[in-house]
């Protein structure tokens, strides 16, 4: 399956029994950090306002597709709290990954990241930043990047979709 996290709420209607999106529909909270979804209920967030079970979309999917806006190199306010909220994807337990300390897999699958940056005037330095950004969380995840693009504008973006 295919995951789509995007903050173009126009996208909701790409949605189909091979890839699921997830939009911002006003209800999402901000992760706690009590790590409940580790502990407490393991793999699914303790907070109950639709987006409980993301951790469980994450295992399912092969391919995660971001599309963001770009703001100072990172993602937008909704995808970065989806991917916050995200957390019970991995586990609590530590492995050492490419000579770093990362958390354990809980799932099998492997996600591949492809990401899409947008917004006006993105300078070389946020590019640059959005890139080591999505490694670090692809390594986090013990995933892989496919390919990290910018674009000047959502519907730039929207366009170079391949929904």
């Amino acid at each position: 399956m295919r995951l789509v996290i995007t903050d173009i709420k126009e996208l909701q209607s790409a949605q189909n029994t091979s890839q699921r999106v997830i939009t911002d529909d006003g209800s999402i909270h901000n992760c706690i950090g009590c790590f409940g979804c580790w502990i407490k209920t393991p793999g699914q967030c303790v907070i109950k306002d639709g987006y409980e079970n993301i951790g469980k979309l994450f295992s399912q999917c092969d391919d995660l597709l971001i599309i963001s806006k770009c703001f100072y190199g990172g993602f937008s306010p909704f995808v970065k709290n989806v991917l916050d909220r995200a957390i019970s994807y991995i586990s609590p337990h530590f492995v050492i990954r490419s000579g770093e300390m990362h958390h354990k897999r809980r799932y099998v699958n492997v996600i591949n990241m492809t990401v899409y940056f947008y917004g006006g005037n993105i300078t070389e330095d946020e590019m640059k930043t959005a890139q080591s950004l999505v490694t670090a969380n692809a390594l986090n995840y013990d995933g892989r990047v496919n390919r990290v693009l910018f674009f000047n504008s959502a519907d730039e973006a929207r366009e170079a979709l391949p929904l």
